[in-house]
């Protein structure tokens, strides 16, 4: 019979600080602000000969490089029905109702998500970490985004 166990990652240096803004509906948005976001990851994987089950050490890596890779960043949903973002020189020139707004590419992330809120990000880094973990043993991941006390989303994948 097959052992599983699981490992829970939650490491003060698995976060990061990026502005956004959420959209509500075609005419309602937030106004622009940013978050100290923390992440966090639940692993299930079945138990080695060795007796543990997967490498912290590899996980805690690659769950800081996903952060580092979106730290101090403006976050943009790139697939968002309310928006439209064009490239314009050096500039991400984003339309939202009747709004114009620049950011500079070289200050932005164009992510491929519906909306930036923490479900969207606890997706899409919970994709990125099943990208870099392709060739591990899981069984089952879960990202987690807080953008504060209290208040976070989950994202969850088990292997079929």
């Amino acid at each position: 019979m097959e052992r599983l166990t699981t490992l829970y990652i939650d490491k003060e240096s698995h976060k990061f600080s990026a502005a956004h803004f959420t959209i509500f509906s075609a005419s309602e948005r937030e106004r622009l602000h940013g978050h100290n976001y923390s992440v966090s990851a639940k692993i299930v994987a079945p138990m080695g000969d060795n007796g543990f089950a997967a490498d912290y050490n590899v996980y805690k890596r690659r769950l800081k490089s996903l952060c580092d890779a979106l730290d101090e960043y403006m976050l943009l949903a790139a697939d968002s029905p309310y928006q439209r973002i064009e490239e314009d020189g050096e500039y991400y020139r984003v339309y939202f109702a009747s709004e114009e707004m620049l950011f500079l590419k070289a200050d932005t992330r164009v992510l491929p998500l519906r909306n930036a809120t923490v479900e969207e990000f606890s997706s899409y880094l919970l994709q990125q970490l099943l990208l870099l973990s392709a060739a591990d043993d899981l069984r089952e991941l879960e990202v987690c985004v807080a953008s504060g006390p209290g208040q976070k989303g989950c994202a969850s994948w088990r292997k079929p």
